[in-house]
């Protein structure tokens, strides 16, 4: 039996673009031209404080990694959790670009110690709720994790990927695996793959196979439950682009506005823990020892009461969602 997908015409249309070497329709009038300085909103604040002050339509990525109701800390407890959840989850909707994606980590932790809710109970509420599309589900793969007895050891995480319509933004080429030469070589030999996009690399699929952050890692910060900075690198460089603006309402430790600094995009993030800030500039200082960097990326930092001068709330009032 065939692969669906071969049957796809939305795959055929695909691959013929990527062999005429045109953009889908969702970049092709997105400019991807990296700003000489990015802006940042990093603030001490709710969730739902923060959304509300959010223009429509003017967010091109989400990193989304709340808290999973398993009792971690006073943050991590909700009595009703998928309730609160949907509060949030509707301003998701409303502030993401036509273009704009949703990542949205969680794990599967239904049992009767784990609270009210988790991904499975997030992922329901937005099919019940939402017209947002689930693009992909993730699976972070991890070798390290603790032991188990009475279930298997859990080594994995998922991410629900979830576009706010169909011209999603996507681009493959930022995050291709690079091959091995000698692979590289006997791909070349079928002649059914294109050796340009072989160069580039290959898609990197769904899973995931990335350690999570040991005890001793040299970018931990403090937080409980830090996620790696390359696992956030790949999602923003694969769903947003250069000069758009990266929102985390849950920053946590603050890697994502990290990355968006590297990377050269916008960030607003926020978190009701007061360590934040701490945590954030722990970040930043890592940063401080890469000089080359610093000269090639500039940033500012804009207090939550100035926020006027971040591209997103000074930028004309955009066209209405699809």
């Amino acid at each position: 039996m065939s692969n669906r997908s071969h049957r796809n015409s939305g795959h055929r249309s695909m691959n013929l673009l990527r062999r005429k070497g045109l953009p889908h329709s969702s970049a092709a009038k997105i400019d991807v031209t990296p700003p000489n300085e990015s802006y940042h909103v990093a603030a001490t604040s709710d969730c739902l404080e923060l959304l509300h002050r959010i223009p429509d339509n003017s967010i091109q990525l989400i990193v989304c990694d709340p808290p999973y109701n398993i009792n971690v800390a006073e943050w991590d407890v909700r009595r009703n959790y998928v309730d609160w959840a949907g509060q949030w989850l509707n301003e998701v909707r409303r502030v993401l670009k036509p273009s704009g994606n949703l990542a949205l980590f969680g794990g599967l932790q239904y049992q009767a110690e784990a609270g009210s809710g988790d991904l499975l109970g997030l992922m329901a509420w937005l099919r019940e709720h939402s017209s947002m599309l689930l693009a992909n589900l993730i699976i972070w793969n991890y070798p390290n994790g603790m032991s188990a007895h009475r279930f298997f050891a859990s080594r994995h995480e998922e991410i629900a990927w979830f576009a706010k319509t169909s011209k999603y933004y996507f681009d493959l080429d930022a995050v291709r695996r690079k091959l091995e030469p000698k692979t590289l070589d006997a791909y070349k030999r079928d002649k059914r793959l294109n050796p340009q996009n072989l160069d580039k690399g290959v898609n990197p699929t769904n899973v995931w196979r990335m350690p999570r952050l040991n005890g001793n890692s040299k970018e931990r910060v403090g937080h409980p439950t830090q996620k790696p900075k390359v696992l956030i690198e790949r999602l923003v460089r694969s769903l947003s682009y250069p000069g758009s603006t990266v929102l985390d309402f849950f920053a946590g430790s603050g890697v994502t506005a990290r990355v968006a600094i590297e990377s050269g995009r916008n960030s607003i993030t926020s978190d009701v823990d007061q360590q934040f800030p701490n945590y954030l500039q722990l970040h930043l200082r890592q940063m401080e020892e890469a000089a080359d960097l610093l000269q090639r990326q500039k940033y500012r930092f804009i207090k939550l009461d100035e926020c006027q001068m971040h591209p997103v709330f000074k930028a004309p009032s955009p066209v209405k969602a699809a």
